[in-house]
């Protein structure tokens, strides 16, 4: 790991870690020496961190020269809070990871009085029945979505019925009560949502679709907006 890379890290311990930390856990954290986090504690402080304490007694930062302070309504606060809080519960693992970092990175940048409200926040998330757990690499996926790659998965169907798919994706989205993703199959030669945790032995190919992702979305959206038009026509003509 560089330099400026450690130096990073050890910032971020020092935001989202219970201060005061002691050396020895950001030690640990950063995979160095207790010598050499010293070290680094003093080339942050040179760089203007404002880091309060010393060796014996943990460290809190106090002041993040990095992070130039925010300034955010009450209920954008509100907002941002509610956003990360639902992404820690019904994200999959590497998503759900980074929005408790995100949340820690907002705190550190907040002028003292904001950074209190967004820690007591009063909206907030629970979900006492997490989706079922993606059973392929969500951030493999994720990557393949971004960088516009045709994926190739097995995939099996609600009674159990399992093909092989080769498909472009395009989106990952919170479906009622599981992450899906919505993609062009090959297979099919349309459009279909697939439910990640019936996906498997995901693999990344070779082709590249860019830069069809964000039109084909599109095109999607506005099937579904149809759809929906459609059926709440047929609803209300029925009644």
């Amino acid at each position: 790991m560089s330099r400026t890379a450690r130096l990073f890290q050890l910032m971020q311990a020092l935001r989202s870690l219970p201060s005061p930390v002691t050396a020895e856990r950001l030690a640990d954290e950063t995979n160095v020496s207790i010598r050499t986090m010293y070290r680094d504690i003093d080339s942050l402080r040179g760089l203007g961190a404002v880091i309060d304490g010393e060796a014996g007694f943990g460290y809190t930062l106090i002041e993040d020269a990095t992070l130039p302070p925010l300034g955010f309504e009450d209920e954008e606060l509100e907002a941002l809070v509610l956003g990360l809080r639902e992404v820690m519960q019904v994200g999959d693992p590497s998503l759900a990871k980074g929005a408790e970092s995100a949340l820690a990175k907002l705190g550190a940048r907040l002028p003292e009085g904001q950074s209190r409200r967004l820690k007591h926040a009063v909206l907030t998330a629970k979900s006492y029945n997490p989706p079922p757990a993606p059973k392929v690499d969500a951030g493999v996926l994720r990557r393949a979505a971004w960088d516009e790659r045709r994926i190739r998965f097995d995939y099996s169907d609600v009674v159990g019925a399992k093909t092989s798919r080769e498909v472009y994706p395009l989106s990952i989205v919170f479906m009622q009560s599981s992450h899906c993703l919505v993609a062009w199959c090959h297979l099919r030669n349309d459009f279909r949502v697939f439910r990640l945790d019936r996906m498997d032995s995901l693999d990344v190919l070779e082709e590249c679709f860019r830069p069809r992702r964000v039109s084909m979305l599109r095109d999607y959206w506005e099937q579904m907006r149809r759809e929906a038009q459609k059926m709440a026509h047929s609803e209300h003509a029925a009644s």
